[in-house]
């Protein structure tokens, strides 16, 4: 993901509103702009600069059906940005408990081994 393009996501993702409409968009798949504005006591051209925005970070992917223009939710700039910065994390702790366990039941075992005659 270019830098740009995550500057854009985070944009995107800073405004209430934007996320509202995302969480919009998600719950009700192919939904109209119509549909989206009757949620918010905006003006419909306001709502329209916030699809906008949502569009310019990939977050809305539109498809236009004759005069009806669907909007559907692009999880994929989020799930970019979430393996950027815990993968490596991930496989650390993954690696730590992992060695964890290994070191718990060999002490286990010891005492096992000291218990028995």
């Amino acid at each position: 993901m270019v830098s740009d393009d995550m500057d854009a996501l985070f944009q995107a993702l800073a405004h209430a509103d934007r996320r509202r409409i995302l969480d919009l968009v998600k719950s009700m798949p192919g939904c109209s702009v119509n549909d989206v504005t009757k949620y918010f006591q905006t003006s419909r051209i306001a709502v329209l600069k916030h699809l906008q925005v949502l569009e310019r970070a990939r977050l809305l992917v539109t498809r236009k059906e004759g005069r009806v223009r669907e909007l559907y939710f692009n999880a994929a700039p989020i799930q970019l940005v979430y393996d950027r910065w815990t993968t490596e994390f991930s496989s650390f702790w993954a690696g730590t408990v992992t060695e964890l366990k290994y070191v718990t039941e060999a002490l286990e075992a010891k005492k096992k081994q000291k218990a028995e005659p």
